[in-house]
């Protein structure tokens, strides 16, 4: 297992968990849920599900019952992957969008931000149903008491979820059912405030009693295609029953001697893998954990990363190139090449050879560890939420692309390009470590800098989690998170980097979970880390 310098020098009020059980989330009612969940006997797959359920509730910012999710498990021999993205309605295409909403300034169609017309089928309620029929250990049904609770009595709103209620409010007030459901005095709930959800604790019953099909096919699903159809939106009944999650096999990248694995594309997990893979090319532990020569090699292979990204990664179905060929050793050292140690570079893609979110973990002592993602993507999403139900709607389909020519362009039951990416890491077969940083287009590059960090510098979880970081933006512009020392902001503008301070209440430098194996036998523990840019907390016994 990996030995870890157990010093921190960052500024932070958390320290790490060490426990033979241990579920970590950003809400600490979620953790406590799973944690329930586990002290009954339960595995960390109920935890996980426990914590996912309750947090939709607590942290409706982030996510809800309307969002889609990812996980990746270790089941005590292999890893599994489950893909539960949502696919487009079976009526969209670039015509369909060109109608409603007419053409841009290059002729393509245009895409809203927010409502009806951003929402894929709902991925979420399947992803848990079908994770416990598998390796759930507790009744179905036990799992959502936690939530149904705190759904009735209500929760007491935290600073970071109210700072990014207050944010979105203004924008989505008008969105159908939103002010109802997250609006009730008008305003966005005060810190401390009590807040409840009586709409969505009689969902949650439902979807508990149906083991989650009344979402796609009973009295949920026919409220959410009646809604859809008096919106004059898209999704049918149809869309909703014809749904299924799908199981897949996780893609590898070795760095120093580990494996970080990560859901194969339409996620954007392959781009943490292709950074890692640039950066194997360059001996990074002789550089200073926190100098400018560093934080500006990971930079630029992030950014080498990320325009191979946007460039390919779809619907697995449609793309030009496969995840194997964009993580070739041999293509991924001639991207290095490309970097200039003393010089920002802006690049372009390559031509591989032919061939808001919230995040959680959970772990148990018989070595059963899930790493779980789920988010309904902008904050709350496309806004929408269905009357008297509760369920906040992803926008998801915004990752969709109008360009014909694009391997990512929209198309009914086609999953768009997505953010959210729960991560792995093993070493010779052997689970060591699940986590993820969840925020957007935040999460490879938080996957980047804390790998970075724990295998380069062996940085300690916490650690890890608490170091200042950057964030490219969608212009290779670049943030700095307050921290960061002058010295390392002067270098890197001195080197070419452009900086620029983008207001996202949403993202903003992500927020992450870890959990890792102290040694080969599981019943010795485990040491987990929560980040401190949220509210939450990891718990264990």
């Amino acid at each position: 297992m990996k030995l870890f310098n157990w010093d921190n020098p960052y500024r932070t009020e958390r320290t790490p968990l060490f426990a033979r059980n241990v579920v970590s989330t950003s809400h600490p009612l979620a953790a406590q849920a799973g944690l329930r969940m586990l002290l009954k006997g339960g595995n960390a797959i109920d935890a996980a599900i426990a914590a996912a359920a309750t947090i939709v509730l607590v942290e409706p910012v982030s996510c809800g019952l309307g969002g889609d999710c990812f996980a990746i498990l270790w089941d005590g021999k292999q890893l599994q992957g489950l893909n539960s993205s949502g696919v487009a309605p079976a009526a969209w295409n670039v015509e369909y969008f060109k109608r409603k909403y007419g053409v841009n300034a290059d002729g393509l169609a245009k895409m809203p931000l927010r409502g009806w017309d951003t929402v894929t089928v709902p991925g979420v309620v399947a992803g848990w149903a079908c994770l416990h029929e598998r390796y759930g250990k507790l009744p179905f049904e036990s799992l959502f008491e936690p939530a149904i609770e705190i759904a009735e009595r209500g929760f007491s709103v935290p600073p970071v979820v109210h700072r990014k209620w207050v944010a979105a409010a203004a924008e989505l007030k008008d969105q159908p059912g939103f002010a109802q459901a997250f609006m009730p005095e008008g305003r966005a709930p005060h810190i401390g405030e009590l807040f409840s959800l009586p709409d969505a604790a009689r969902t949650l019953k439902r979807i508990a009693q149906s083991k989650g099909r009344d979402f796609y096919e009973g009295e949920l699903a026919q409220k959410i295609a009646a809604f859809s159809q008096s919106c004059g939106a898209a999704m049918t009944l149809d869309d909703l029953r014809n749904y299924q999650p799908q199981w897949v096999t996780p893609i590898s990248k070795e760095y120093r001697g580990y494996e970080l694995h990560e859901i194969p594309p339409n996620g954007q997990g392959i781009a943490a893998q292709m950074a890692l893979g640039i950066l194997q090319n360059f001996d990074v532990a002789d550089l200073p954990v926190d100098s400018t020569e560093s934080q500006h090699l990971q930079i630029e292979a992030m950014k080498l990363a990320f325009a191979d990204l946007y460039r390919y990664a779809s619907d697995p179905r449609s793309m030009e190139v496969t995840p194997e060929q964009m993580l070739d050793d041999g293509y991924l050292a001639s991207r290095a090449r490309l970097i200039d140690r003393n010089r920002a570079t802006q690049f372009g893609p390559g031509r591989p050879a032919s061939g808001g979110t919230i995040y959680l973990t959970a772990a148990d002592e018989s070595g059963m560890m899930v790493s779980f993602i789920q988010s309904n993507y902008m904050g709350f999403g496309s806004g929408v939420v269905v009357p008297d139900t509760g369920i906040s709607l992803q926008n998801r389909g915004y990752g969709f692309s109008m360009d014909p020519a694009s391997p990512n362009v929209v198309e009914g039951g086609k999953r768009p390009f997505h953010t959210i990416i729960p991560g792995f890491l093993t070493r010779d077969g052997a689970p060591v470590m699940s986590f993820g940083v969840m925020g957007g287009d935040m999460q490879p590059q938080g996957h980047l800098q804390t790998v970075v960090r724990m295998l380069d510098y062996d940085q300690q979880p916490q650690a890890a989690c608490c170091a200042p970081r950057w964030k490219l933006n969608r212009d290779f512009t670049l943030d700095l998170e307050t921290g960061i020392s002058e010295a390392v902001t002067l270098g890197l503008q001195a080197k070419g980097h452009i900086l620029k301070a983008v207001h996202d209440p949403y993202m903003d430098f992500g927020a992450g979970q870890f959990i890792c194996r102290l040694s080969d036998d599981p019943a010795r523990g485990y040491v987990a880390a929560s980040d401190s840019r949220r509210d939450g907390q990891a718990v264990g016994f």
